[in-house]
């Protein structure tokens, strides 16, 4: 019988460049593609970009910045967590931790800028 659950041990994965700064990705390779988890460092401020289909929730452990958010600026700080909808245009500013949850699953493909 196929295990029902997934394990990831976040710092343990590699690491990869991205837009927003530099991301632990864990999930991305389940089939069923419910839901991924990213452990993501803001060290520089990110690109604007949305996506088209997916669904983000943003849970901030470490530092203080700003989400901008469609253009307005959102302060953050640790505990704080905001759920990015579909075409919202988004960037992390500041010196920040976050953990990502894409719902569905993270998609490169559905990663856009203007």
């Amino acid at each position: 019988m196929d295990k029902r659950y997934l394990l990831a041990k976040l710092p343990e994965l590699p690491t990869v460049r991205c837009p927003c700064g530099e991301v632990h990705r864990a999930f991305t390779d389940d089939s069923d593609q419910t839901a991924s988890v990213h452990l993501l460092s803001i060290r520089e401020d990110s690109k604007v970009h949305y996506h088209k289909k997916g669904t983000e929730i943003y849970i901030i452990l470490e530092g203080k910045g700003y989400l901008e958010l469609d253009g307005e600026r959102i302060p953050v700080e640790p505990l704080t967590s905001i759920m990015i909808k579909p075409g919202c245009r988004h960037r992390a500013v500041g010196k920040l931790t976050i953990l990502n949850i894409p719902i569905p699953s993270f998609d490169p493909k559905d990663e856009w800028f203007d």
